[in-house]
């Protein structure tokens, strides 16, 4: 973790240059969407210049209070605010009980909730339980920040002169927010979101590491399957860390970058004599990784003659050296890896569909980058930390429509694109804030052809069109088209549509979209 050190200590550097005076009340933000959490969070400090302490959820919230306030009288304890979402996931206390639990408790409070799916009881529900105020999702920060002055100066007597000690101006980040929270913000990698080198956070990752796991410690042909640039030797690395061979060696080959007359001399070694030039027995790589893993990157650019010998491999566990007329049993789990669709290959007649399948044991498809674009502040932050400087002399800032523009772009090159696209921005750029001029090309004129990415889906009749019932048809057609993809998975489903999991089931009821055979 140490490539963050620089990072975390800017962070820490501004947090203590904020710091708020005594006896100013706390605010405790509860919020499980963390990006939007985390920009809240941020905005509030600058500006009311209060503490701000965030949680993910209102049971670590409860607990911190419990703690806090563990033998202390009532009466001795700091007024605070809350403000929180009113629905969690499933298991997990609603921001509602949360405000009851808070009052059962003694303390004084004044509560704010917000929703992402407003309903009529919902907010007579929160009225009688006294909270101040009750936001709809989006909502513009500083409107936030001003119920939570009026919050605070007409339930818990302070002045707007105690509350709004750190600010002389309003806060100059929200201007280029257009005063609305943005999607996208960039967050240092937590050890949960880093797993054998890779980043990731989106459930797609998650569900690459679990199966990484999974698969480690048994002797089954491996086939990584995804696009360029995605981490594919990442996986094979991580897949022979975690087995019980990673006291033995990783042989790498990559089946593309070398001539197909020197490939099989490279897999299965050569005798002296066997050809001009082999002046010696030589061990191939097969030999190599014996007792250990073998990692054959692009397997669908092997010669079909050499895919026999690698099938006979594969049967036998035993190879033989050019030239040689032994064989010589190996002990070697092989991981291969491919940015081809190798069942069209197969198709076309380029690929043996026999050493499809012996290698096709246990897939594992990595996600394209585009596919998972929750991990882009993530990687950015990554690669921020490991090309700025120790003096951050050449640090960057991105400017919000850079961000978006990043996070939206298609990254053909994936992962290691990213990578060099924030390399060059931190050498051209150092110690500057990156604006969209600053970006190459490429990245203005994507932008640029996708303004109007809807107006080829539907076009407007000329007589018209009901807005209303059609926007309504569209996402109802979008759900169903989630929970197809999911086979009914609600939670998975919410991902796909970037909400939470409550709000799309609340949107279903509403819109009669629920059945017994869609699941949890």
């Amino acid at each position: 973790m140490k490539d963050f050190d620089f990072l975390f200590s800017s962070l820490s550097d501004e947090n203590q240059g904020d710091k708020p005076p005594q006896n100013l009340p706390v605010l405790y933000l509860v919020e499980d969407d963390q990006v939007l959490g985390k920009i809240i969070q941020k905005y509030l400090k600058k500006s009311l210049g209060l503490e701000v302490v965030y949680y993910a959820n209102p049971t670590e919230c409860l607990e911190f209070l419990d703690r806090k306030y563990l033998g202390i009288e009532l009466e001795k304890r700091t007024p605070f605010c809350l403000i929180s979402d009113i629905s969690f996931s499933e298991g997990s206390t609603d921001g509602l009980l949360l405000i009851d639990l808070l009052r059962e408790k003694g303390h004084h409070f004044v509560s704010l909730v917000m929703t992402g799916f407003a309903s009529i009881e919902t907010a007579i529900m929160a009225t009688r339980k006294g909270v101040f105020h009750y936001l709809t999702k989006p909502f513009e920060l500083e409107v936030l920040s001003d119920l939570v002055v009026k919050a605070l100066t007409l339930k818990l007597g302070y002045t707007e002169d105690q509350i709004r000690v750190a600010v002389s101006e309003k806060v100059a980040d929200s201007s280029s927010q257009g005063s609305k929270y943005s999607r996208w913000a960039l967050e240092i990698p937590t050890e949960k979101d880093i797993f054998c080198g890779m980043i990731g956070r989106s459930q797609k990752m998650k569900n690459v590491f679990d199966r990484i796991k999974k698969v480690s410690n048994s002797d089954s042909t491996i086939m990584i399957t995804g696009e360029s640039g995605t981490g594919k030797e990442l996986v094979a690395k991580a897949i022979h860390n975690l087995s019980a061979r990673k006291s033995n060696e990783l042989v790498s080959v990559n089946c593309g970058a070398i001539p197909s007359e020197l490939l099989e001399s490279e897999l299965f070694g050569h005798v002296r004599g066997a050809f001009t030039g082999a002046i010696s027995d030589r061990k191939g790589r097969f030999e190599m990784a014996d007792k250990g893993s073998i990692f054959l990157d692009e397997i669908g650019d092997m010669p079909l003659l050499l895919q026999v010998k690698l099938l006979r491999v594969l049967q036998s566990r035993e190879i033989e050296r050019v030239g040689g007329r032994g064989v010589i049993p190996i002990d070697t789990r092989i991981i291969t890896a491919t940015h081809r669709n190798l069942e069209a290959s197969v198709s076309e007649g380029n690929f043996r569909e026999d050493l499809f399948y012996r290698l096709n044991v246990i897939p594992v498809k990595l996600p394209s980058l585009r596919e998972r674009k929750e991990d882009i502040p993530l990687l950015i932050s990554y690669f921020l930390s490991r090309f700025i400087s120790a003096d951050g002399r050449n640090n960057i800032e991105l400017d919000d429509d850079v961000l978006e523009t990043l996070i939206n772009y298609s990254w053909p090159g994936n992962v290691r694109e990213l990578e060099n696209v924030i390399e060059r921005l931190v050498i051209l750029k150092g110690g500057n804030i990156v604006k969209m001029n600053d970006l190459p090309s490429k990245f203005l004129d994507e932008k640029s052809s996708n303004i109007d990415p809807y107006s080829e889906l539907i076009t407007l009749p000329e007589n018209g069109i009901d807005l209303k019932a059609t926007l309504s048809d569209i996402e109802n057609s979008l759900i169903l088209q989630a929970l197809t993809v999911t086979e009914g998975n609600k939670n998975r489903a919410s991902k796909l549509l970037s909400m939470n999991r409550t709000t799309l089931i609340e949107k279903m009821k509403k819109k009669g979209l629920m059945s017994p055979e869609v699941t949890l």
